[in-house]
């Protein structure tokens, strides 16, 4: 009896030798593989600081356009009370209603007020004038706080103002009528918002997992080095792995907008050719990106999980998944370096706007410059050699 249990406690011991031994191996291999160590760290880290810190469903502070055609105190006071309230930036001041809907469009502004001439003369007077309040309404969750906050303020907004003879206005129903257009999607359906984001996202993804495996596969099925041999240099080289992907990412954005227009109704109010010409840019500047993915790993799993990395933020911080004005400024700051924040923009800003090139010459332009970066780090970091 004694002898078989020293057998087992020898077989015990010698079994949990082994198991350390495969644990530091482990270990070793975990501290060699930087890319899945950071893996592992950065993506419960990133989803606490972003959920924790930079997602906010009732934004803040939203830039507003001003056009002031009546100077009195009612006026003043109105303004006053919209900044009070948090909600509203008075960030812009028109002289002209075209000048409004050129900020709309462009998307610098969030909500437009329109004072009509007379308001305050009208108002004493009884009349109760009309404010015109424009939301643009492409994102609904972006504007429901703010919407609601500009009318609780109808009540009380100019109790302080209406004394003397003029006290009789104040009360039930309010001296002024407050007229908000929610324009670009008056009905408010999530839908419009969503799916035009979704060609984005669903870009974003494929294309950075077909050209990040590209390089990567090659070395793995040791096909780089006829490739190496053949006398062709690595701009030639990139542009040939990407043309490809390029037809691919054509057909998904066909297949994503025929589904967008008879499957969910989506409206094109601007011009199918300035979407695809800058869905095309869009999917280059992924796929290049993927493609210098696939010149920093050294194999397949590596260029997913550096994939994955990168499509995190762009999928949290981009205005897809929450309101883009209601993250903070650093959070904001981030979310402008990304292609994807550019991209829904002038997905959004064609179809329910019906924008221009010229509205969205700043995402068209952060765009070519990503594009440009991308490309030239690719081919910086291109290998030669297999060494």
């Amino acid at each position: 009896m004694s002898a078989d249990r020293a057998d087992r406690g020898r077989g015990i011991r010698a079994s949990l030798q082994r198991w350390y031994a495969m644990f530091v191996k482990e270990l070793i291999q975990l501290r060699r593989d930087r890319i899945t160590f950071a893996t592992m760290i950065f993506i419960p880290l990133a989803q606490l600081l972003l959920f924790g810190y930079a997602i906010n469903t009732d934004p803040r502070n939203l830039p507003t356009v001003v056009l002031v055609q009546d100077d009195s105190l009612f006026s003043r006071s109105f303004m006053s009370a919209m900044r009070a309230s948090k909600y509203f930036d008075i960030t812009h001041v028109a002289t002209t209603e075209d000048e409004v809907d050129s900020l709309l469009l462009a998307g610098k502004v969030q909500f437009a007020l329109q004072i009509p001439a007379n308001f305050g003369r009208d108002l004493i007077r009884g009349e109760r004038p009309a404010l015109l309040v424009i939301a643009d309404a492409t994102d609904p969750s972006a504007t429901g706080g703010a919407v609601a906050a500009l009318q609780g303020l109808t009540a009380s907004v100019f109790s302080r103002d209406l004394v003397g003879p003029a006290a009789s206005l104040n009360g039930k129903p309010a001296p002024f009528e407050l007229r908000i257009h929610r324009r670009f999607n008056p009905a408010g359906e999530t839908r419009l918002n969503i799916v035009p984001g979704l060609m984005g996202t669903i870009l974003t993804l494929t294309m950075l997992i077909f050209t990040a495996l590209s390089v990567t596969r090659e070395i793995e099925r040791g096909t780089m080095e006829n490739l190496l041999s053949m006398p062709i240099n690595p701009v030639e080289i990139m542009l040939g792995k990407i043309a490809p992907y390029v037809l691919i990412g054509a057909l998904q954005m066909a297949l994503i907008l025929v589904a967008a227009f008879w499957l969910f109704s989506v409206p094109m109010v601007g011009s199918l050719m300035t979407l695809i010409g800058l869905s095309v840019l869009f999917i280059i500047n992924n796929l290049s990106i993927g493609y210098t993915f696939s010149t920093i790993a050294s194999n397949q799993l590596q260029a997913m999980q550096m994939s994955f990395l990168f499509f995190l933020p762009n999928l949290l911080l981009s205005g897809f998944m929450f309101p883009f004005r209601g993250m903070p400024d650093w959070a904001q700051f981030i979310g402008e370096i990304l292609p994807l924040t550019h991209f829904l923009r002038i997905t959004r800003g064609v179809m329910l706007k019906g924008a221009g090139l010229g509205d969205l010459q700043w995402d068209f332009a952060a765009l070519v410059l990503f594009m440009l970066a991308a490309m030239g780090v690719a081919v910086a970091r291109f290998r030669q050699t297999l060494d």
